[in-house]
């Protein structure tokens, strides 16, 4: 399945430690409301019946509001759920066997740290990359930081959209002018934001003007 790079945008990757004031499905809403333009449901600590009910509660949201919806890792979940991406790292499942197991009419995202390992993903069937870490982050404390020229040689190396993810924020986000990157993919600072929606209406923004 083709990946628009225009759902690339503003890539939004859930994670519940900030949930309390507001419940994950009202902060995923929230954002759908300030115009992220794909979601990706990440849970590592819930079993995969309390995964699947999630993410049948939220993919229902994200077509309401016409946002791609994909999973994280788990592919079992994401077909069961009827998701239209599955995302994996290096370490998960190879993206050859992720394509036997969901056929041709879900999205593939794959993780890539190299050219190497990008065009190896494209290869093997990925129809997007998330590329980083591209700063620092508190997420993954493990993840090592590309030099932007890395991402600039992977973004040139493929034909498939390119999203950055890693320690990006509104402060540095235009930073990535000129890479060649199709979008932003934030975990933090969307979901630990107050006011998560004026904070997606900004974000945004400057995303669009980051690949102008």
């Amino acid at each position: 399945m083709k990946c628009d790079k225009k759902n690339m945008l503003l890539y939004a990757v859930t994670d519940r430690a900030w949930t309390g004031k507001q419940s994950l499905y009202e902060q995923v809403e929230e954002a759908l409301k300030g115009g992220i333009t794909c979601l990706q449901l990440r849970e590592k600590n819930l079993s995969d019946e309390e995964f699947l009910k999630e993410a049948i509660q939220i993919k229902a949201l994200c077509n309401k509001y016409k946002v791609p919806f994909f999973i994280n890792d788990n592919v079992e979940v994401a077909i069961k759920c009827g998701a239209d991406g599955i995302h994996v790292g290096q370490d998960d499942m190879a993206a050859g066997r992720v394509r036997e197991l969901v056929g041709d009419k879900m999205m593939i995202g794959v993780s890539a740290h190299s050219v190497k390992e990008a065009v190896e993903a494209v290869k093997n069937g990925a129809d997007c990359l998330g590329v980083g870490a591209i700063f620092s982050t508190s997420t993954k404390k493990d993840a090592s930081v590309l030099d932007l020229s890395v991402v600039s040689d992977i973004c040139k190396a493929v034909s498939v959209p390119v999203v950055a993810i890693g320690g990006i924020k509104k402060d540095n986000i235009s930073k990535l002018k000129g890479t060649g990157v199709d979008g932003v993919a934030l975990v933090s600072a969307i979901f630990a934001a107050d006011d998560i929606k004026a904070e997606c209406e900004e974000l945004r923004k400057l995303s669009e003007d980051m690949i102008k």
